[in-house]
């Protein structure tokens, strides 16, 4: 009898998403595990600008290093600027406006890199309810399984550092500020703080680990406080070697700030971005 032919399965179309960008290290982690997953392919980083300050929203860093970032990863950029002070209307508005682009563009959805906090979730799922757009949530300690303790360390083992940016004194000295997320770090957290920061004790800005191309090389900058929390600045390194080609980036057009409703305090600090 001739050997029958054997019928291998077709392989699926991965589907096309966006990835919310903090360029921190909850962000660079969901990354990673997106890129072993061959259900999904990220094909653009989101991120929301200071558009006063133009640094990350949040995470305090400079848009400069935020560019570094996704030239080193090889996605482009989808910049939103958002003003400031920014109302919780100003926030949403703008994400609809990029909701509006990624269904229109074919996307399937948008990939948060939230750890276990259900409030953000929740939140996540109804304002892309509608849209066309599926909510993913590739780093949820809960669908894991493992605490974040346990996710901390699996970051740190696979090469995954970065700077703490961004600290709120009201949970964690403010002498963190600066300092890399290493081993060392984790042993010195008070036993009252999230390993990885989730509820806002803390935010950085990745700089090395296994979606980077190379590490990036920056300088520690100046310590301030502004608007109740500390931020630890960092610069630029001078570039060695031959310049990377700058990632294609877009920028969601908002108004001028001038026209804008200012209110502190607003949702969008806790829904921004992770990590």
């Amino acid at each position: 009898m001739p050997e029958q032919p054997q019928h291998s399965q077709p392989t699926p179309i991965p589907r096309r998403i966006l990835l919310s960008w903090s360029g921190g290290k909850d962000s660079a982690w969901a990354l990673h595990l997106l890129r072993q997953d061959p259900k999904f392919e990220v094909v653009a980083l989101l991120t929301s600008i200071n558009e006063k300050f133009r640094r990350v929203a949040i995470h305090g860093f400079r848009e400069e290093l935020l560019d570094r970032q996704a030239a080193s990863i090889g996605l482009p950029l989808w910049k939103v600027d958002l003003p400031f002070p920014c109302s919780n209307a100003d926030y949403e508005s703008r994400m609809a406006r990029v909701c509006a682009r990624a269904a229109a563009e074919g996307l399937y959805g948008i990939a948060f890199g939230d750890l276990f906090l259900e409030d953000i979730r929740a939140y996540r799922i109804e304002k892309l309810a509608g849209t066309g757009l599926e909510p993913i949530f590739p780093v949820w300690c809960p669908s894991l399984g493992i605490s974040t303790a346990e996710l901390a360390r699996q970051m740190i083992a696979s090469g995954i550092r970065a700077h703490l940016t961004c600290i709120d004194p009201r949970h964690l000295s403010p002498s963190f500020a600066g300092r890399t997320f290493d081993a060392e770090l984790l042993a010195d957290l008070p036993a009252s703080v999230d390993p990885c920061g989730e509820r806002g004790e803390f935010h950085s800005f990745a700089f090395a680990g296994p979606v980077f191309s190379r590490t990036l090389s920056v300088l520690p900058g100046e310590v301030v406080e502004r608007d109740n929390f500390i931020y630890a600045d960092l610069l630029p390194a001078p570039e060695t070697g031959p310049p990377e080609p700058p990632s294609e980036s877009s920028r969601i057009a908002a108004p001028p700030a001038s026209s804008l409703s200012a209110s502190r305090g607003s949702l969008h600090n806790l829904r921004a971005s992770p990590g």
